[in-house]
């Protein structure tokens, strides 16, 4: 079975990380049993610890990264973020090399299901979705539900790989431009103040969701302070 999961969706800076997460059923509960569980729950040393023992134990563990620029030219383009996490988790799940009977996904949609038909739709292999019945019933079993982080411990390991995996990339990022970005999500003053002294600085720039209206914001603040 596998578990898919995102970390940095309502970030304002760097990446939005897509994990899948494929471990043989009769080892799901050892998931459980060495502290699994959804990642915002967890400590950032816990979730490191984890993500290791996460790597050994499982059969697959495929990573996929949507950067700022992806989501500024989806937003240009009338594409949602729903529709852009869809095609990347269809991507990673095409990737894969395993047999999976069954793929649980936190669903980021109003309407659970509807993600999952998404992921089917986008997907090259032979997908069912839950619940329905007819035509298309071969294939691997397509599950996505609200809280799925809490109640699939895949979906829980696929969480803590995603969020294990931005917070390098943003401990990173902040080594490379020599700017202490924080978490890179608006409610980090951190952050705020990163972007609101970088306007003009590219480099950084190019890891920020210009679209949001966090960003928006800003830039009219920023405007207003020059009126006079």
């Amino acid at each position: 079975m596998c578990g898919g999961d995102e970390a940095g969706r309502g970030a304002l800076l760097g990446p939005l990380v897509v994990a899948l997460v494929a471990a043989k059923e009769r080892d799901v509960h050892k998931l459980t049993r060495i502290g699994v569980r959804d990642s915002k729950l967890l400590t950032r040393r816990q979730r490191e610890m984890l993500f290791v023992a996460i790597r050994d134990m499982a059969v697959e563990v495929k990573v996929g990264v949507i950067e700022a620029d992806e989501i500024n030219q989806a937003m240009e383009d009338r594409i949602s973020l729903n529709e852009l996490e869809a095609v990347h988790f269809a991507r990673l799940f095409d990737g894969l090399g395993s047999d999976v009977d069954g793929l649980y996904l936190d669903s980021p949609d109003v309407i659970a299901e509807k993600f999952g038909a998404r992921v089917s739709m986008y997907s090259s292999k032979p997908t069912r979705l839950s619940g329905k019945r007819g035509a298309g019933r071969e294939g691997t079993r397509i599950v996505a539900e609200h809280k799925a982080d809490a109640r699939f411990p895949v979906v829980s390991a696929a969480s803590i790989v995603a969020k294990v995996t931005r917070d390098n990339m943003i401990t990173a990022l902040s080594k490379e431009l020599g700017v202490a970005v924080g978490s890179g999500y608006p409610s980090d003053g951190s952050t705020i103040d990163a972007v609101r002294a970088n306007l003009h600085n590219g480099e950084l720039m190019r890891h920020v969701r210009m679209h949001w209206s966090t960003m928006q914001g800003i830039k009219q603040t920023r405007l207003s302070s020059f009126e006079p």
